[in-house]
């Protein structure tokens, strides 16, 4: 059990490694000497869980789609929120995060490992599909259409915040988007009982509940 718990350990050092490094330098600049110097461990121990740097790529991708602090809330329209709103508080700490939308917007790595926007607008839309069965939505709002527009309104405005000369709070950022889009789509008696505070990701993960698996959604 200690060396499958070493080994977990030893993998995940070096996706972080890996993030860490693509998020200074790109993919294409990263290189795995750069790699194994920030990861401090052996380049035979590197070769035992990845074989190549594609492989740390398709690695660092494979945990984009995260749910952490995640809890089942009275609508489904603020799980919705809260997806987005968690992300959007994760994303500046945690490098695996951020180097996920690097290589997302990378036109080399994109090529080569495509993205994870298919997985966040399929985990938007179940979760807005049940918002309009439960009668959360407006009559017009499309689930489909939404789920895809908002996920890559989610993208362009980290990607605009983090090039500004003095970035602005990516959550406070994602928090004024939902403020202009769910009066739109959203039934007035649910619109007034929604939380969209740029605390709320914090509270969120604070709570002992708080999981990482996916949310169910019926």
């Amino acid at each position: 059990m200690a060396k499958q718990e070493r080994a977990v350990r030893t993998r995940r050092i070096f996706l972080e490694a890996a993030a860490e490094v693509f998020n200074e330098y790109g993919y294409d600049a990263a290189s795995i000497s750069v790699i194994l110097e920030r990861a401090q461990l052996t380049r035979g121990a590197l070769y035992f869980h990845f074989t190549s740097k594609e492989t740390l790529a398709q690695g660092v991708l494979d945990e984009a789609v995260t749910t952490q602090g995640f809890t089942p809330q009275t609508y489904k329209v603020q799980e919705w929120i809260d997806l987005a709103l968690l992300l959007a508080y994760r994303l500046p700490r945690e490098p695996l995060l951020s180097a996920s939308i690097r290589l997302s917007v990378d036109p080399k790595a994109r090529a080569l490992f495509s993205t994870r926007w298919p997985d966040w607008i399929q985990l938007s839309l179940d979760l807005l599909v049940a918002a309009k069965e439960r009668g959360e939505l407006q009559p017009h709002a499309d689930p489909a259409t939404i789920a895809r527009l908002c996920v890559g309104a989610w993208t362009g405005i980290q990607l605009v915040s983090s090039s500004l000369p003095q970035e602005p709070d990516l959550v406070s950022e994602i928090s004024e988007y939902f403020a202009l889009v769910l009066p739109g789509i959203t039934v007035p008696g649910v619109l007034a009982k929604l939380d969209i505070s740029p605390h709320r990701p914090e509270r969120l993960l604070n709570q002992p509940s708080a999981g990482q698996d996916p949310p169910d959604t019926p």
